[in-house]
């Protein structure tokens, strides 16, 4: 129809991340995309972290600074950060994927014990978006990820965005800025109109055949084959024989244990206590398979927690 659009602001608020992809990184093939894409749930998650604050008391904050909806449905449980990954995913692979085939998770399900757990073990937990270019097709998904301390992403405290990019040439690039408020995404806003006005939109629009009839120039892996490690915690009897119930599950699924801690009960009354089990590199549909073979265990309550680890 010879129309194009501007879009700078839809994704990471005033970070020129589009632009950056669709024009300043064209001479690399682009290998991953690692990001923090939702300023609403990383504020959350610092509250959190550094405060101490329970999940509610930490929204409720940010609902009081403007910085979560009077609904903040889509921004908590990962659907915003989805939207954004299919966008960048199209730009950056020529991945074609609905939002809604993404596999996400969000942090509304978080546990503040998990993310004490988490500084305990040296990482602080982020909603991380994922694109990782394989021989065997595009990862995509969107979940709470434990991420080493130091690293650049663990750093990205408040309401603040963050995208690490991979070329075959360049190498990994970084992106840190605010993903919301009135001057951020009005920078990017007046940046598209003057795009728009000298035609560089068209131009770029054009040339990627952005959301055209065009087939996809990557397939998407299949979630169920996506490796790392993994972050475990559950809720066991405080008796004999209970690690060898979970640990020969693991091993009949193949998933090798790194690290366990097990809390004491906090009184000899207490007959269930928190087990933590880091898993070595292992397949996504194992831990799957895997926790739910263990929630089905007479020594194991409800409310078993499985996260991916970013190191």
């Amino acid at each position: 129809m010879g129309r194009s659009i501007a879009f700078e602001a839809a994704v990471a608020g005033g970070i020129p991340i589009i632009a950056n992809i669709s024009q300043c990184l064209s001479a690399n093939q682009l290998e991953s995309l690692t990001a923090i894409l939702n300023g609403t749930s990383n504020y959350i998650l610092t509250q959190m972290q550094e405060r101490g604050a329970d999940y509610r008391s930490a929204l409720a904050e940010a609902q009081k600074l403007g910085y979560a909806e009077a609904d903040p449905t889509m921004d908590v449980d990962g659907t915003d950060t989805a939207q954004k990954l299919a966008i960048l995913a199209h730009l950056a692979f020529g991945a074609r994927v609905h939002w809604r085939d993404i596999p996400r998770q969000g942090i509304d399900g978080l546990d503040l014990v998990d993310i004490k757990n988490a500084q305990e073990l040296g990482y602080r937990i982020k909603l991380l978006a994922v694109a990782e270019l394989g021989g065997d097709g595009l990862e995509l998904h969107v979940s709470p990820t434990l991420v080493r301390v130091g690293t650049p992403l663990a750093e990205v405290r408040g309401a603040f965005n963050a995208i690490r990019v991979v070329g075959d040439a360049v190498g990994p690039v970084f992106f840190h800025g605010l993903g919301a408020g009135r001057m951020p995404t009005a920078s990017a806003v007046v940046a598209d109109l003057i795009d728009t006005v000298v035609g560089r939109t068209a131009i770029t629009f054009r040339t990627l055949e952005l959301w055209s009839q065009r087939e996809a120039r990557v397939a998407l892996r299949d979630p169920k084959k996506v490796t790392g490690r993994f972050y475990l915690r559950l809720h066991v009897e405080d008796r004999p024989g209970v690690m060898a119930e979970i640990t020969g599950v693991l091993g009949r699924r193949g998933i090798s244990i790194a690290s366990v801690i097990q809390r004491e009960p906090a009184t000899e009354e207490q007959a269930v206590v928190s087990l933590v089990i880091i898993t070595h590199e292992t397949i996504e549909s194992a831990t799957v398979a895997a926790l739910d073979e263990i929630d089905r265990l007479k020594c194991v309550r409800q409310g078993s927690v499985r996260m991916r680890i970013l190191d």
